[in-house]
């Protein structure tokens, strides 16, 4: 610790600290504009400069370190002026378009001219500065605001670690650019827009549109991914004009992807679903709602009195709040008989927590995100963060860049964390559980394991014994295809760490074979000790936003909210409920060859569209086709609406209330920002509404009744707690607890690795799901579907780049426009799910991400 004292205060901080930071400690601001606490200082405004005993020259306070006994001031009458002057200097060439600058009235650089009096232009020089950047994609840039705080370029490469811009030129002449001067391409996170001080980085999309003293903020979150980052909604009007979040004070840190930033543009669509529709041959028409719930209700009672209850299916999903999930599988198992619920969760999500609870005790992810950005090392395996759960991306760049961790990427193709990797293991498709296996026995032969943890919660160690002693890492490296002296460097990392963080992701989640790939990268979270203390953990990464809320609420026939096992757990609820609750249920796949077969009658979709977002997405086109009563429940018109008996228009998350669980168990609140669009409703409240019209005597229902029957019901949400006012505080579930001699090692062995073109299907960047799609900004950035291969590929089969190809497996052919990219190896493709045009779902079987195909140049 040191001691010092300023404005004759004395403090103590730790060694290191700088003397802006120990000012703040004591309360006492001192003024600045390039100084942003989560990067490190620049020193380049000046604004901040004090006085300290001893010392001639003024210091800047931001990247200056405190000393033993030095007297700091922070306000005189010598530091006014120099401020004063420094101001001045920044506005020799700043224009004075304050009436028509979208930054006005939330300006760093008019609060510190107004708060130093700065109302005279002492200096005049030359104008040299750039004209405005017009060609960037969703920014503007406008250089003579630029005063060159370096913030934009410093959170772009610090934080988010796309480092994307840079300063060209020097002396006046100096403006913010973009790395090859080539127009911006980027992850477009607008970082950079949000934490600039002046109108020099601008939002396309809110340009014009408000001043910020006529923005209604609302404090909500971003339900686009599982990270839930909290974000503020600028309302104008009673529509939502910008999202924002603050530094310091929410879980993300004020940071945002294009998804939270950009992607609210599908709020007010112009394909939004505004009043119930009922549709009569090939005639729909618009319906109020009590006719289109009768419609419904009549439907469900003729199936119930006549095939019976398991003729009726339905389909929830993870964009749904944690209420209306629970609602929506009550309402099937209560109010119509039904055990027949499922969602997309069956083809992902929910194969990971049933493999991490039978062998683990864990049901998700094991600790909080932020214990990731103190890891000493982590290995991403199966993942890209990046696109599929940004916080995790940023607190791994923590880890890894800030601090002093060792990133380890397992992959079949580079992503953005591989160019920040010690080491990049870019594994032959199908070759998962060989190289995990290989891991462990290197870890373990280099005396790298937890041992005490192993011998203390682990129940089968002489099984794990024999198993390792069985695998050959010679050939392990062959079937992998990496070179064994790779492997080996890769388990020094992970060994050698005090504390592991291990993140997979859909590419292993949503494979062939995933759970023998899960069980196997559990095994090496067990002996690198990810699952022993408080930082590290290990992470299934699911992109959807509420996900673990889906199945935490038992969204699927094998369970009963609170992952409490269906059968089990059956006779409990019956009492809590009061009704017989049904036997069986089919799973997804389960209703689909009912449909197929004639025996599923109606089929509820809620927030859910198997015909672009499904494996297998061809078949579904073609039961959905004939379902004999298709109910679809959603906030944007499409091909399943158009094929749907009844459309019932449900809200976005900005007009909705309820609560979402984050990927690490963080459950907190949306509030509603705007009104509900035309006469949508909120999903629960139709829920409810079919409920009380199915059992009439049956209580009713609001949101605050509902979580208090579930805090009531499911252990994991006894805790839940937010504030009654400002800012919804998150609460955090109870974290997992290995328990001793109960975790299981799972002996897996590997099987052939693939063979021949394979195409692989996953999320990119700057979509999140099918919504997206609907919202402006991010057509800008990614408008349509593309299969993407390596140029050596491409050149073999006498491909360009634009050209189109068709790509052809066991399940149906799609073609689409041909994108270069070294990143996937050779014999590799990947095309994005997300895309109604390429819709490349249907060439990829169920229970797959991944397929043979045959090429063919159109």
């Amino acid at each position: 610790m040191v001691s010092l004292t300023i404005d004759g205060k004395t403090i103590g901080v730790p060694a290191g600290t700088t003397i802006l930071e120990a000012a703040r400690q004591a309360g006492i601001i001192i003024p600045t504009l390039c100084w942003l606490e989560k990067v490190s200082p620049t020193g380049a405004c000046r604004i901040c400069v004090v006085e300290v005993g001893g010392i001639d020259q003024p210091q800047t306070a931001c990247n200056t370190p405190v000393k033993e006994g030095i007297a700091v001031t922070t306000e005189s009458e010598r530091l006014t002026a120099i401020r004063r002057q420094v101001v001045q200097l920044l506005l020799v060439n700043h224009p004075l378009d304050c009436p028509v600058c979208d930054a006005g009235g939330e300006c760093d650089l008019q609060d510190v001219c107004y708060a130093l009096d700065v109302d005279k232009q002492r200096f005049e020089a030359e104008d040299v500065t750039h004209p405005p950047i017009e060609s960037w994609p969703l920014i503007q840039q406008v250089p003579s605001r630029c005063i060159l705080c370096e913030k934009c370029v410093k959170v772009c490469h610090e934080v988010v670690g796309a480092s994307a811009l840079v300063i060209r030129e020097n002396g006046e002449r100096a403006f913010i650019d973009t790395v090859d001067g080539q127009p911006l391409n980027c992850e477009f996170c607008g970082n950079c827009v949000g934490t600039c001080p002046t109108g020099t980085l601008l939002s396309k999309p809110f340009k014009f549109k408000a001043r910020p003293w006529e923005l209604t903020r609302i404090p909500s979150i971003c339900t686009y991914c599982g990270s839930n980052c909290q974000i503020d909604y600028n309302v104008k009007h009673d529509q939502v004009v910008r999202v924002t979040s603050a530094d310091g004070v929410t879980a993300n840190d004020g940071n945002l992807c294009i998804g939270g930033f950009f992607g609210y543009g599908y709020i007010d669509s112009p394909q939004r679903l505004q009043a119930p529709r009922l549709r009569s041959g090939d005639s729909a028409r618009q319906v109020g709602w009590s006719e289109a719930l009768a419609a419904v209700t009549s439907k469900l009672r003729g199936v119930i009195a006549g095939p019976g209850a398991a003729a009726i299916a339905g389909l929830a999903s993870p964009r749904l709040t944690n209420e209306e999930n629970y609602l929506f599988q009550k309402l099937f198992r209560v109010a119509i008989g039904s055990n027949n619920i499922d969602s997309e969760a069956r083809f992902g999500a929910l194969r990971a927590l049933r493999t991490l609870d039978a062998a683990l005790g864990l049901k998700g992810a094991s600790n909080r995100i932020d214990r990731i950005s103190r890891s000493e090392a982590v290995l991403v395996f199966g993942c890209d963060a990046t696109a599929e759960a940004p916080m995790i991306d940023w607190a791994i760049e923590q880890a890894c860049r800030k601090r002093d961790g060792k990133l380890v990427v397992a992959n079949m193709r580079e992503v953005k964390l591989t160019r920040y990797a010690e080491t990049f293991l870019n594994y032959r498709p199908g070759s998962e559980v060989d190289l995990a296996n290989a891991l462990v026995k290197l870890i373990v032969e280099q005396n790298l394991a937890d041992d005490s943890f192993l011998q203390r919660y682990v129940k089968n160690l002489p099984e794990m014994t024999s198993h390792l002693a069985a695998i050959d890492l010679q050939q392990a490296a062959e079937k992998t295809g990496l070179p064994l002296v790779l492997l080996e460097e890769a388990a020094r990392h992970l060994g050698k760490a005090g504390s592991v963080a291990v993140v997979f992701g859909p590419d292993i989640t949503r494979s062939e074979n995933a759970e023998a790939k899960i069980q196997a990268i559990a095994n090496l979270a067990l002996v690198t000790g990810a699952l022993n203390g408080d930082l590290g953990g290990l992470f299934p990464v699911d992109e959807k936003g509420n996900m673990q809320g889906l199945l935490d609420m038992g969204v699927c026939p094998e369970l009963l909210p609170g992952h409490q096992d269906y059968q089990s757990a059956r006779s409990q609820f019956q009492n809590a409920w009061g009704v017989d609750l049904p036997t069986g249920g089919r799973d997804a796949l389960g209703i689909l060859e009912g449909i197929e077969k004639g025996e599923i009658k109606v089929l509820y979709l809620v927030a859910t569209n198997p015909l672009v977002s499904f494996p297998d997405s061809g078949r579904w086109r073609k039961a959905l086709a004939k379902v004999e009563y298709l109910i679809v429940q959603d906030i944007l018109s499409s091909e399943l609406t158009d094929l749907a008996h009844v459309v019932l228009p449900g809200t976005s998350s900005a007009e909705k209330s309820g609560s979402y669980t984050s990927l690490d168990h963080r459950v907190s609140c949306l509030r509603p920002a705007v009104s509900p669009r035309g006469e949508s409703r909120e999903d629960w409240s139709i829920f409810a509404d079919l409920f009380q019209q199915l059992l009439p005597k049956a209580r009713t229902f609001d949101v605050e009744g509902v979580l208090a029957e579930m805090k009531s019901l499911v252990p994991l949400y006894t805790a839940v707690c937010f504030e009654t006012s400002g800012r919804c505080r998150p609460c955090q579930k109870e974290l997992y607890q290995p328990v001793e001699k109960e975790l299981l090692y799972s002996p897996v062995n590997g099987s052939t690795a693939a063979e021949g073109p394979q195409l692989l299907t996953g999320k990119i960047l700057y979509h999140f799901g099918t919504t997206s799609t609907f919202a402006d900004a991010n057509l800008e950035v990614a408008p349509a579907g593309y299969i993407e291969m390596n140029p050596a590929d491409a050149q073999t089969l006498g491909i360009k780049e634009g050209g189109t190809v068709r790509v052809t497996s066991v399940t149906g052919a799609a073609q689409g426009p041909v994108r270069l990219s070294t990143m996937i190896p050779s014999g590799l493709l990947f095309a994005p799910y997300h895309f109604r045009d390429l819709n490349i779902q249907q060439i990829i079987p169920s229970g797959r991400n991944r397929v043979p195909v045959q090429i063919n140049k159109v």
